[in-house]
């Protein structure tokens, strides 16, 4: 895999990616920051040597390198799951390429449901905590020892100081910002009703289909990383209704803002 993360990062490199200092990822529905970025060199990720396509109609699929908040900054605009045939080192492959560009910080957004009955689509939630339930590790292959430790100490996989600022901001800027635990599952199917109540019982608070993977990785990589989950839908086993995925993405657009805010004004601290 070395060979593959050099002849990304040269070809990143030739490009203009010039030691960026922070690693975005932008989840669905969510590209609305973009328009705060001076952006200074983008390229489409099926132009980027060894690098996974995006196949999701609403992920856009490039890697933007700008100026936010006086910082170098590179973004994912538009990520990788495992519901699209990728494996998990696929899906973390480009976290691994942000670190050996040069990034310290990784900050992640994700769309996902509301499992906690107290939270309410529309709001944010930043999460403390998580639950794999992917089936697998973007650590589980043989090498791996080669680009960090094997065995990652997960006991506080989000950096506790980045979570503290995100709060303090959230309450000066008057956001809603709950807490909580947030599981990853495979989809793209959504879950059944038996499932929710299971997610409820193991202690998820949110649930959705990205995020554990390349947070795993970071820990891996050692750089310090939080993240916010947009809550798109209600997750209420007792009230089930057919889930209409353009509604999930209007309601990721409508809570957009206050992520927006909750970013620039922590990456301001950085």
């Amino acid at each position: 895999m070395m060979k593959f993360i050099e002849e990304t990062t040269d070809y990143l490199k030739e490009k203009g990616f010039e030691s960026p200092e922070i690693g975005i990822i932008l989840g669905t529905g969510l590209g609305q920051l973009l328009d705060h970025v001076e952006i200074l060199k983008e390229v489409s990720y099926n132009h980027i040597p060894n690098f996974p396509t995006a196949t999701v109609e609403f992920h856009k699929g490039k890697l933007i390198y700008g100026i936010l908040e006086g910082k170098k900054v590179i973004i994912m605009q538009g990520r990788f799951h495992l519901y699209e045939g990728y494996t998990l080192q696929d899906v973390t492959y480009p976290v691994r390429i942000m670190k050996h560009l040069g990034i310290s910080t990784l900050l992640v957004s994700n769309a996902s449901g509301a499992l906690n009955l107290d939270y309410k689509k529309g709001e944010l939630m930043l999460i403390e905590d998580h639950i794999n339930l992917q089936g697998g590790s973007p650590l589980a292959f043989k090498g791996v020892e080669q680009l960090g430790e094997r065995f990652v100490d997960m006991s506080a996989p989000y950096d506790t100081t980045l979570n503290s600022k995100f709060e303090t901001i959230a309450l000066k800027n008057n956001i809603k910002l709950h807490k909580g635990v947030y599981v990853s599952v495979v989809g793209p199917q959504l879950e059944t009703r038996a499932e929710y109540k299971m997610l409820n019982l193991l202690g998820a608070d949110a649930v959705g289909m990205s995020t554990v993977p390349e947070i795993i990785v970071a820990n891996h990589l050692q750089l310090k990383v939080a993240a916010v989950s947009v809550l798109t839908d209600e997750c209420d086993p007792e009230h089930l209704k057919p889930v209409d995925i353009s509604e999930i993405i209007a309601m990721a657009a409508k809570a957009e803002p206050d992520m927006i805010t909750l970013f620039k004004e922590l990456i301001k601290t950085l």
